[in-house]
């Protein structure tokens, strides 16, 4: 009894210094520290080492548009990228259920009837109506480890419905603030398009009066047509902006009610957290961490079996068959059989096995860092972005302001003799890109916001 008990002991420390029933921990090699750059640690409107996280803000406090809100909440309910990841968790809810319930004994039914005649005596009718039953007793731990493995492929699976949900959220926005910026840009052409008409028209009365030449006219007209022409390209963006976004709704492209780009607020304090929120906000971080976890226990299961597999079956029921001869009615028959299969040498199949799941651990624990790397820079280059844009905003608008001076001063000075109106339209076409410019500026600050968002796993449920 004493040399069974030290046996038992032994395996069980054996069993334990091969992991076999040790649960997945973080890896210590893993490190988040340092992984932000603070691009603006002068400025008081980012704060990177705040634990306050703008990630955990929920995503109507960060897109405050109500039409926006309302086109947001039609993506969450429709589209389809979204629908087929809620799906998938539900196939791993299943599979784990699956793999919680190989506990449990798993018990046939299998009823059995024959006819038998021999030399054309009168035919024999035996039959068997045995319920058989099969336990795999688990003292290795490889359902263990199927289940943990079933377990972080199920979390594997909500993680990745959670980052479906937040591309999807940021993604609309992104579009939503696109289209806002192209409104205000073909609203500031189609301005600058009847300021050339009228250049026209003012050029050709002045070539009637010999006070220009045709070739002015000429450079006039071709200017007008040049705007023109940028206006329609950027309707044509308004229409497969529009159409892009109607498919992230999963509905057919039309024309979509939306707000203007000056009605826009977006969040002021961007507070990005410690870096080790990223492992606990981040969904594809997560995704990476459950990928490594499963491969953790895929690697456990390969070890346990090199070890032996325990089972007891039996069965229990009527037959009317002895084996000696037919009895009527029939009697009960049990049986039980308790079996051993020690795997001695398979090929060299389980060494193979086990290697295989060393590496595929390994690597997916170098891809589970490098996530974390790459969320890091994503985060870093969305504060600077927002730093940058916010700073050029400010120059944009001075840039506007002095050449809206200039073509005003070009016209007196051309009222006065001392300029042509060659340098009145020069002075426009300036005006019209510092404009577009600043809208455009304006829209990728925005952008900034949203891809921060993102980048801090903002949009969870």
């Amino acid at each position: 009894m004493k040399k069974q008990i030290i046996g038992m002991m032994c395996l069980a420390a054996m069993m334990s210094s091969c992991h076999i029933y040790k649960s997945y921990d973080r890896p210590e090699t893993v490190d988040a520290s340092g992984i932000y750059r603070d691009p603006v640690s002068d400025t008081d409107t980012l704060a990177v080492a705040d634990t306050v996280n703008m990630g955990n803000l929920p995503w109507k406090e960060v897109f405050r548009d109500p039409k926006l809100q309302a086109l947001i909440e039609e993506g969450l309910a429709n589209n389809v990228d979204l629908q087929a990841a809620i799906l998938r968790v539900e196939e791993a809810k299943v599979m784990l259920t699956a793999a919680k319930l190989s506990y449990l004994p798993s018990i046939n039914l299998a009823p059995q009837g024959t006819l038998s005649s021999f030399d054309k005596a009168k035919p024999i009718q035996t039959y068997q109506l045995p319920v058989a039953a099969s336990w795999e007793i688990d003292l290795f731990g490889k359902l263990l480890n199927a289940k943990r493995g079933q377990r972080a492929a199920y979390l594997q699976s909500q993680y990745s419905q959670q980052a479906v949900r937040s591309q999807i959220i940021c993604g609309i926005a992104n579009t939503y603030y696109s289209l806002l910026m192209l409104d205000r840009q073909v609203e500031i052409t189609t301005e600058t398009v009847a300021i050339y008409k009228e250049n026209v028209r003012t050029m050709e009365a002045m070539k009637i009066a010999g006070m220009t030449t045709e070739a002015a006219v000429a450079q006039t007209r071709a200017a007008y047509h040049q705007v023109q022409a940028s206006l329609l390209d950027l309707k044509r963006q308004v229409r497969e902006t529009e159409n892009s976004l109607c498919i992230l709704l999963a509905k057919a492209p039309q024309q979509v009610d939306r707000g203007t780009l000056d009605e826009q607020v977006m969040p002021e304090d961007l507070t990005v957290g410690v870096p080790l929120q990223l492992l606990a906000n981040r969904p594809d971080v997560k995704v990476a961490e459950m990928t490594l976890a499963s491969a953790y226990y895929t690697t456990n299961q390969a070890r346990a079996a090199f070890y032996p597999s325990i089972t007891l079956s039996g069965t229990a029921g009527w037959t009317n068959s002895s084996g000696a001869g037919i009895v009527n009615p029939g009697k009960v028959i049990l049986n039980a059989i308790a079996s051993l299969a020690q795997p001695i040498f398979n090929n060299g199949q389980l060494v193979a096995n086990l290697k295989v799941s060393k590496a595929e651990e390994k690597i997916a624990q170098m891809n589970y860092q490098q996530t974390i790397l790459e969320a890091g820079q994503e985060v870093s280059n969305a504060l600077f972005l927002y730093d940058t844009q916010d700073k050029k905003l400010v120059e944009d608008r001075g840039q506007v302001d002095q050449l809206d001076k200039a073509v005003t001063y070009t016209k007196a000075l051309f009222q006065s003799g001392d300029a042509t109106y060659l340098e009145i339209l020069t002075a426009q076409q300036n005006l019209l890109s510092a404009q577009l410019t600043e809208v455009s500026d304006n829209f990728q600050r925005m952008q900034a916001v949203v891809s921060l968002y993102s980048a801090l796993g903002g949009g969870r449920e």
